[in-house]
């Protein structure tokens, strides 16, 4: 099962034998805590390890090593008892005593098999980084489990100030936690009424995502930490169905530019209600050959013990930092084989009904409170676990290097604590007005100037097709694509920072992953869709710390759709898909950034601002066929920074235009509108969340100038005819303040229609072209009764 023979097994019996007649303190260990038992392997992997760490000069002796791994199963069997707690109780009891039916909630309500099992992960992490004298970041893809890292951190200490404040180290404060804990308690103001949630958030001290979305923290570790830096990524087995692309890591991962990973994959053998695929395939072995095949040195462990992940983390550690040594002395070449920990245990191990379906939610048969049989199992349980106050200190103390070590608090972990910013910003190569250039690439030459002006940034840009289709030349020529095996006189290199994948997931977690660098990610914006599930977990945790005034500070991340809807008429309608942008407008506009520029300048003027700004998300629509530009230099920044702006003298008649075919159209309607002696005026819409209703104090610091909007949009208008690259539908939701009712107002935009068709084509099967939109101004100023020459 762990890849020993029978002979080797009997030899690793006698050896922890003889280690444990040898060592008294180490028997006294190895005898194991509550539930926690050490096996004769991991007794001796664990011997091993704190040999090399006593001849390394870390520790004095054996027994001071073991101090560590004795406080770890104490506190280890301690969360678990908190975990427990979490989901039952609404109270704890620090003497020990079984609680009574009132003691327990009414609806309990946790993941609590998966959390179960990922307290010996989390508690391993943290003693690995005392037993070290370092502290790794961590990554945790399960969010759900949540439970697991709240205890933890709590136990020792390791908090934000306002759970600090509210989650003491007593009766008083655990008792708090354990009620708190699907509490669903809300503010007046409808906010969460308590810092603690269901999943993984900014509350949660060292988080990064929220991790709802199984299988896009596979897809990101790769990138995350820098060099120098060390990441322990707990993913989960079932996630091994959620996204494809995770077997790819050895394929980009490379010593020069990335930290040291250590993927742990928690085998617990269960979705949610059904065996994973891992285990419907043949369970760990099967497993074993997979990664084998795809690039991994797999390393089983016994998930069930904290000092299995300990030894397993500097285990994995010391093999890819071996192999990155040989690497660079030119004994090995990349691929190098990625140490990755698999992590054997049942779901829910060490409470009742582990192993079980139930063991994913609520494992017990029926509610404590109103049960006596369940209420006797809780208690049964948790007695197994129980941990003296006093120990709990004692334990929390021995772990508790950080100032010892000169070491941040694992909250402060680097990956946490990302503040990155340019160092120079290089003036944009303006078009002159009428000029025509391609907007992307006018794109491609500022983000190389940028990325050369920042050379220390590491640079990873998304590309899941086509960068030369889509006008990305010059990035292309100087980044290269990835590979393991370069092609001579392509594009191609092993250390190349463009990221291609047939995989719109694979290539964005690619860059938001490298929160440490500068990132952009270019699609075809029917397919960017595949983004958002990724993007939007993203999005939502910036938001959240910001709200909680602790913004992300890693520079902000374009995500450019171009080859698209109005340009992508050769394809059928699968290829014509404005929902990227739609999606993303519902989401807060001041951290998700939806811009639509109409031209060259308009496009680089966005480029700059996003990697101006932090923790911000930029969804920019952009058009890759030449367009004359529109807007010089200063106008372009102003469209920017007002987030529309007026072309000429308003009229009765105001053309809004989204989007840069959109803006051709509103000219030729203004025009044709002139010779029949109607007065118009047109407005570039570039970013239709700056102008919406705003949804909480946050966003409406994010919204146009008060006195700007009403100049630019006067209410006495007789008649506003919006017309936009997306469904019309769509954009009179986001701009309901600029809606002036349906007897003067109009609007135009994608009414599901396409096919094999050009622009102009595609303009007019949906109603969208100059003609059509004259037609329906003309009818509207006649069923009105108005004179069509005044409106």
């Amino acid at each position: 099962m762990n890849g020993y023979s029978i002979e080797d097994s009997h030899r690793i019996q006698q050896r922890a034998a003889q280690y444990r007649q040898r060592y008294p303190q180490f028997a006294n260990w190895a005898k194991g805590r509550g539930v926690i038992e050490h096996t004769d392997l991991t007794q001796v992997r664990v011997f091993d390890l704190c040999q090399e760490l006593v001849c390394a000069g870390r520790y004095d002796s054996l027994d001071d090593a073991l101090i560590i791994f004795e406080a770890a199963d104490t506190l280890t069997n301690a969360a678990m008892w908190l975990v427990a707690h979490m989901t039952y109780a609404s109270r704890v009891d620090l003497s020990g005593q079984p609680l009574a039916a009132d003691d327990f909630k009414e609806n309990p309500q946790g993941h609590t098999g998966g959390s179960l099992n990922m307290v010996p992960a989390y508690l391993g992490y943290t003693a690995a980084n005392a037993l070290a004298g370092l502290t790794r970041s961590w990554l945790m893809g399960q969010g759900h489990c949540v439970a697991a890292i709240e205890s933890v951190n709590i136990l020792l200490g390791n908090l934000h100030p306002e759970q600090q404040a509210r989650y003491t180290l007593d009766e008083v404060g655990l008792s708090r936690l354990v009620s708190d804990f699907y509490s669903y308690a809300v503010t007046p103001d409808g906010t969460p009424g308590v810092p603690l949630g269901s999943h993984v958030n900014p509350h949660t001290a060292g988080g990064l995502i929220e991790g709802g979305y199984l299988g896009f923290a596979e897809l990101q570790y790769t990138h995350m930490p820098l060099p120098g830096e060390r990441l322990v990524a707990f993913l989960s087995d079932g996630a091994f169905e959620e996204q494809r692309g995770s077997d790819w890591a050895s394929r980009w991962w490379r010593a020069e530019d990335c930290g040291l990973v250590t993927p742990v994959m928690i085998a617990n053998g269960r979705r949610i209600d059904q065996r994973s695929t891992i285990f419907l395939q043949g369970g760990t072995d099967w497993f074993r050959q997979h990664l084998e095949l795809n690039g991994f040195y797999p390393i089983l462990i016994d998930g069930r013990d904290p000092a299995a992940f300990i030894w397993g983390i500097f285990e994995a550690e010391s093999r890819l930092q071996a192999c990155s040594e040989q690497v660079s002395a030119g004994h090995m070449r990349y691929p190098v084989k990625l140490p990755y920990l698999i992590a054997e245990t049942v779901k829910g191990y060490g409470f009742y009904g582990a192993g079980s379906n139930a063991a994913h939610g609520t494992p017990l048969p029926a509610i404590p409170r109103f049960d006596e049989v369940s209420r006797r199992h809780f208690n049964e349980s948790i007695a197994r676990l129980f941990v003296p106050e006093i120990e709990i200190h004692g334990a929390r103390d021995v772990l508790a290097t950080h100032r010892a070590d000169d070491r941040p608090a694992e909250k402060d972990h680097p990956l946490s604590c990302r503040d990155v910013k340019l160092q120079t910003v290089p003036e944009p190569v303006w078009l002159q007005t009428a000029v025509s250039e391609s907007p992307m690439v006018a794109i491609d030459r500022q983000f190389v100037a940028l990325v050369k002006a920042n050379p220390a940034l590491r640079i990873r840009l998304g590309n899941p097709d086509e960068l030369r289709s889509n006008q990305m030349n010059q990035s292309l020529d100087l980044l290269k694509h990835r590979t393991l095996t370069p092609e001579p006189g392509l594009a191609e290199s092993l250390h190349g920072s463009v990221i291609t994948a047939l995989n719109e997931e694979a290539v964005v977690s690619a860059a938001l992953g490298n929160k440490g660098g500068m990132n952009l990610v270019v699609s075809y914006e029917a397919f960017a869709m595949k983004m958002i599930g990724a993007l939007r977990q993203e999005i939502i945790f910036a938001r959240h710390q910001k709200s909680l005034g602790r913004p992300a500070r890693w520079l902000s991340v374009p995500v450019i759709a171009t080859s698209h809807l109005w340009e992508n008429g050769k394809n059928e309608q699968s290829h014509q898909d404005p929902a990227f942008g739609e999606v993303l407008m519902g989401e807060m506009s001041d951290t998700a950034r939806v811009v639509y520029p109409p031209d060259c300048n308009s496009a680089v003027a966005c480029l700059n601002e996003c990697f101006r700004t932090q923790g911000q998300f930029w969804a920019m629509t952009v058009p890759k066929a030449k367009l004359p530009a529109v807007f010089d230099g200063r106008q372009a920044v102003q469209l920017l920074r007002n987030g529309a702006i007026a072309l000429g003298e308003a009229g009765d008649v105001q053309l809004i235009a989204v989007g840069a075919y959109q803006l051709r159209v509103c000219l030729e309607v203004a025009e044709a509108l002139a010779q029949r002696g109607l007065s118009s005026g047109v407005v570039c819409l570039l970013e239709p969340g700056r102008f919406r209703s705003p949804r909480d104090p946050i966003e409406s610091g994010h919204q146009s100038g008060t006195s700007y909007r009403a100049e630019l949009f006067p209410h006495d208008t007789k008649l506003r005819v919006f017309v936009c690259h997306m469904r019309p539908e769509a954009l009179l939701g986001i701009c309901r303040p600029l809606d002036l009712g349906p007897d003067r107002t109009l609007a135009f935009g994608y009414e599901n229609h396409g096919g094999t068709l050009d622009t102009s084509g595609l303009l007019q099967a949906n109603k969208c072209d100059a003609h059509s939109i004259v037609q329906a101004i003309l009818s509207k100023s006649g069923s009105s009764g108005a004179d069509k020459a005044t409106l």
